[in-house]
């Protein structure tokens, strides 16, 4: 007789919803762990960026008033 892995029952797969499995932790089989990984890779998940004025790296815009 073969056991399976141990359920995590506080948190679901983020993926599916299903309970998660403590080899695939926080995913609950590796199809489900792939899935978000190509959403990682292909962009859909983001962190969002605040631009700020003060970036020394961005090219600044001429001022056509300052000639």
């Amino acid at each position: 007789m073969t056991s399976s892995p141990p359920l995590a029952p506080d948190k679901p797969c983020p993926i599916c919803g299903k309970p998660s499995l403590e080899k695939f932790r926080p995913f609950c089989s590796r199809r489900c762990g792939d899935i978000d990984l190509n959403r990682w890779l292909t962009g859909l998940y983001a962190i969002p960026v605040a631009e700020t004025d003060d970036d020394p790296e961005r090219p600044r815009p001429q001022d056509p008033e300052a000639e």
